[in-house]
């Protein structure tokens, strides 16, 4: 099967969708496949990435917000692109102009929509959540309902990584809707690398003993991951016992959280860490993990968490809320510093070292993200046998 992936998002500077990208490159072509990427770029190339696989740059305008990332604005090139393929199925990876473009080619080929974003729990909810209920903000965002479900009745499928997301859109009446979840590098993320001579270090960096709670928080530095909420829900609960939260991550936003922080010396900030190996050590030695937002479409860091042996403390809502077992985790009311701290303090009142045996013995959930691509990949084996029968 020859796949044309049209990914509006990656970029060589960029994170995420990059990651993914380059995994994608990697396991389709070694399960036999053929994969191009259709890419945004400063001016047209083909950069070729092995056998079977190709990166095909289209010239396209710089984001004005974000320099590093280009968007698509002529559907006439991208059209070219998909006729000279001449590909078996094509991906949109973003729902905004991406799917129009992808959406309008008349090729034949079955075609689906990746939802590598939540626009709506990233923004509109997060906005003007404190304010208007979940329905107001809907009918209020009816424009961006109206786009997705015009788009989505002319893909085959429209994929989600997690059961949340999937939920909404099909109540929002988008069709054809699949739910498969990506993955993890198993191989790295284990609990048999425990460390307790790193978790003694970061509690030190916390001010405190062996004896309290190391509480792991990592990702960007970012409005929608509400580190300001966590860090307050972390201070509450450590009014009853003594809790260390360790935040691993940069943005935009350091500085601010570093003045939320104030002179607590109970948090400790750290650098991203680059260093996969010792990424997987230092998760691998805390006590949980803790996340704070909703709108994650996955949840990479919480599933390298569980795959770590770690019990989760993360909102109801969004992609880690998939990861947790109700034996070695707790969720809480999304955006809610109250509910995040009742949900902290009823993990820390389990026993310590059968919470943590559970979590280590219950990472086979956790899949790898070769499972997601050969589902991912059945998936579309399934649409296009469906696609030459109706032919």
């Amino acid at each position: 099967m020859k796949i044309v992936d049209v990914s509006a998002f990656y970029s060589p500077e960029g994170g995420g969708v990059k990651a993914y990208v380059e995994q994608k490159l990697r396991a389709v072509t070694a399960l036999g496949h053929e994969i191009v990427i259709v890419a945004p770029a400063a001016t047209d190339r083909i950069e070729h990435r092995g056998e079977g696989a190709r990166i095909v740059h289209v010239a396209s305008p710089a984001m004005p917000l974000d320099r590093r990332y280009r968007y698509f604005t002529d559907a006439t090139a991208v059209h070219a692109v998909l006729d000279a393929e001449r590909p078996d199925f094509v991906e949109a990876s973003s729902p905004w102009r991406t799917a129009s473009i992808v959406a309008g080619w008349q090729g034949d080929a079955p075609r689906a929509l990746i939802m590598h974003a939540d626009p709506l729990a990233a923004y509109a909810y997060r906005w003007f959540g404190p304010i208007a209920d979940r329905a107001t903000i809907d009918r209020r965002f009816q424009w961006f309902w109206n786009h997705l479900r015009r788009n989505a009745r002319r893909f085959d499928s429209v994929i989600c990584a997690n059961r949340d997301f999937s939920r909404r859109l099909r109540e929002g009446g988008v069709p054809n809707v699949a739910t498969i979840p990506f993955g993890i590098d198993k191989g790295l993320f284990d609990p048999g690398r425990r460390d307790e001579a790193v978790r003694r270090e970061l509690l030190a960096r916390c001010g405190l003993d062996n004896g309290a709670t190391l509480l792991l928080g990592i990702g960007r530095h970012a409005p929608e991951k509400r580190w300001p909420m966590v860090i307050d829900a972390c201070q509450r609960a450590s009014l009853r016992r003594p809790i260390g939260l360790v935040l691993i991550g940069g943005g935009r936003e350091t500085a601010k959280i570093s003045r939320h922080i104030g002179h607590n010396p109970h948090v400790h900030m750290l650098a991203p860490i680059t260093d996969r190996a010792l990424l997987a050590r230092v998760m691998a030695s805390a006590d949980a993990l803790i996340h704070g937002c909703e709108a994650e479409t996955f949840g990479l860091v919480a599933a390298e968490a569980a795959a770590s042996g770690l019990p989760l403390i993360v909102p109801a809502e969004g992609g880690p809320a998939d990861l947790v077992l109700p034996e070695c985790g707790e969720t809480f009311a999304s955006a809610d510093v109250e509910a995040a701290a009742a949900a902290i303090e009823r993990l820390l009142r389990r026993d310590r070292t059968v919470l943590r045996a559970t979590a280590a013995a219950t990472t086979d959930r956790i899949g790898t993200m070769e499972d997601h691509f050969g589902d991912l990949l059945a998936e579309y084996a399934s649409l296009s046998d469906r696609a030459r029968r109706v032919a």
